[in-house]
């Protein structure tokens, strides 16, 4: 089951704020009623008693704590920075199992939590961006994959190459890959420098393995992914293309690699920008 954790950050954020709200309007100016009757002329004032009738409910109090720390999440979450963890190894050699990655928000536009509604026009993703998005099968399910193809693209892929517009893309060999961990499956496989426009990065390919070609060109409003492990990557040569509506933001940075199956902590890996 996965949990909606935007849906519950909105959620405790409108609870929590509610409470206060209604508290500062209409319980706490009751409970200063109520300290002032005790105080009236003649009367003796119980110390004890005033404070009882002047203290905040508990929910009251956890509410005016956890409001602005969640505010605060919300917010930053929704509209700057997100982390995500790394699954699976379709990103390899970019991006291995168990890295922990921030992701750029509001590079393609800023959206509305849970409604995922873009209120303001920002950008688009480019040829070689790494991107987070939400499952075109299963929205309740987010992928990470490099963008290839953006709309208009004639994205052809044939004999572990790409094609874009008609034009080969740069391949250069890298040599064999050397897997650690949860990757160590992929060791020997051979590693390319590949260049789309400017961002250049390395991907795996396993020749003795048959790739499965593309050849379809990118509709407006959508985008053509892949993965760098391009022979163990279910990506848009599977399932079709990724809508705008369906991003969530760019990969920028690595901020912590555990994989158990490598012995922890990658520290060489911690603070790595994401090409």
């Amino acid at each position: 089951m996965n949990l909606d954790f935007p849906m519950i950050l909105v959620a405790a954020t409108l609870i929590t704020g509610l409470i206060w709200a209604a508290d500062a309007v209409l319980w706490a100016p009751r409970r200063r009623q109520q300290a002032a009757a005790l105080g009236a002329p003649g009367g003796q004032v119980d110390r004890g008693e005033l404070e009882a009738v002047l203290k905040e409910p508990t929910l009251v109090e956890y509410s005016k704590s956890f409001f602005p720390v969640i505010l605060a999440v919300l917010l930053l979450r929704s509209f700057l920075v997100e982390p995500f963890r790394i699954p699976s190894g379709s990103m390899m050699p970019t991006l291995l199992v168990g890295d922990f990655i921030l992701v750029n928000k509001y590079e393609y536009g800023i959206r509305l939590p849970v409604l995922n509604t873009k209120v303001v026009e920002l950008g688009s993703p480019r040829r070689g961006d790494v991107v987070v998005f939400r499952f075109p099968k299963d929205p309740s399910i987010d992928y990470i994959k490099r963008v290839v193809g953006v709309p208009g693209d004639h994205v052809e892929y044939r004999n572990k190459t790409l094609y874009i517009n008609g034009e080969k893309v740069a391949q250069i060999p890298a040599g064999s890959y050397i897997g650690t961990g949860s990757g160590l499956s992929m060791s020997g496989a051979d590693v390319r420098r590949e260049a789309l426009g400017d961002v250049e990065h390395d991907i795996l390919v396993m020749m003795n393995m048959r790739g499965v070609p593309a050849d379809i060109v990118v509709p407006e409003g959508h985008y053509f992914v892949m993965g760098d492990n391009r022979d163990n990557s279910n990506d848009s040569r599977y399932w079709g293309f990724v809508p705008d509506e369906n991003l969530v933001g760019k990969a920028f940075m690595i901020w912590m690699n555990w994989d158990s199956a490598a012995g922890g902590v990658a520290w060489d890996r911690i603070g790595n920008s994401i090409e």
